[in-house]
């Protein structure tokens, strides 16, 4: 387990951050950036949690521990052996849950505008910071693990299935009208 016993440890103040096998890389790169934007997906996923339902608020508890997961896999070179992965097992489950929700849900017809409910608008958020760190890990080099990239990719996906069940099943999706407003 993880023991912090002091919050400031002041070797991040030449601009660079440890790595779990003990290098250093800068702050600026981008390893880090993705590592950053999966830590800001997971701190809107918490803002999420405060407006869905009880169900969708275990679900999104889940991923956040999955997204540091996600984080400690991107932190520990591919070259580690027996370091702490994405497993198939955590993207199927997604999948699965995807499938479940979308069977559930009315049918697209056009796209769906960010917003909604409280709780779908959240997701939204959380889906398009998610689509962030995925762009972000994608730019990493040398490449993250595969099984990092299709976790990401598939969350986003389940938050945008998320949010179209906390409006109503599909029912309360703002859609998209094109050209609407010329």
């Amino acid at each position: 387990m993880v023991k912090l016993n002091k919050i400031y440890t002041r070797t991040g103040d030449d601009g660079t951050t440890g790595l779990v096998d003990g290098s250093r890389v800068a702050k600026a790169s981008a390893l880090i950036a993705a590592i950053g934007d999966v830590d800001e997906a997971n701190s809107a996923i918490g803002l999420a949690v405060l407006h869905a339902d009880d169900a969708t608020a275990t679900a999104l508890r889940r991923i956040q521990n999955d997204l540091f997961d996600l984080g400690a896999d991107l932190a520990t070179p591919l070259a580690i052996d027996g370091a702490l992965r994405i497993v198939p097992a955590q993207i199927e489950r997604l999948e699965a849950e995807i499938d479940a929700m979308t069977a559930r849900l009315q049918p697209l017809t056009s796209f769906v505008l960010p917003g909604g409910t409280a709780a779908a608008s959240a997701l939204h958020l959380a889906r398009a910071i998610t689509r962030r760190a995925e762009r972000q890990a994608v730019a990493v080099e040398p490449p993250v693990g595969a099984g990092a990239l299709a976790y990401l990719n598939r969350l986003s996906d389940w938050l945008f299935c998320a949010a179209r069940r906390a409006n109503d099943g599909g029912a309360s999706d703002i859609l998209w009208v094109p050209g609407a407003e010329r």
